[in-house]
């Protein structure tokens, strides 16, 4: 067993390397979401593969004990945002690596408006100009539960934080 200090590799790389297909989807993955390389890719499929593993154990469970196992995960899951409130196992086998990485704080900043480009929201996290709930994140891979998505805001030190109090007190 390895060194307990040291956190466990968090991601798988692809099988077939150079596959033409898979590097191509990967690099407009790359461009649309504003990643800095592809290993943040590989992360969250390695998640998604962890989560649909999950359900396809479940289904295979008898029902009086998947029940409860389901309600959990498809819990955690609607928490995560990941879900609609009323889903099933399919659409836990239904989600694509683009759900997982819409869920990041990077992404979420830049659907906000609080930053211009993808990558500028990427810059503005890393930064530090970026808080939830007053909690400063400087992790653009941050995956941003449903709960915390309204409290997403500019740090209150923040130069943009003051710029944008005033331009709401010029429209007022």
């Amino acid at each position: 067993m390895g060194d307990p200090r040291k956190p466990r590799k968090t991601w798988e790389g692809p099988k077939h390397p150079w596959k033409k297909d898979r590097l191509m989807e990967e690099m407009e993955l790359l461009g649309k979401y504003g990643l800095r390389n592809k290993r943040e890719i590989w992360k969250a499929k390695t998640l998604l593969k962890r989560i649909r593993h999950r359900a396809r154990s479940l289904l295979a469970l008898p029902p009086e004990v998947r029940e409860k196992a389901e309600k959990e995960l498809l819990h955690r899951l609607y928490e995560m945002g990941l879900l609609p409130e009323k889903a099933t196992l399919d659409d836990v086998l239904r989600l694509t690596v683009e759900n997982i990485l819409d869920r990041r704080l990077q992404t979420i900043v830049y659907k906000k408006g609080l930053a211009r480009t993808i990558n500028e929201a990427r810059q503005l996290i890393v930064h530090r100009h970026i808080a939830i709930g007053g909690r400063v994140i400087n992790a653009p891979g941050y995956l941003v539960k449903r709960a915390e998505e309204d409290l997403i805001d500019y740090t209150p030190t923040s130069p943009y934080y003051t710029k944008r109090l005033q331009e709401q007190q010029v429209q007022s």
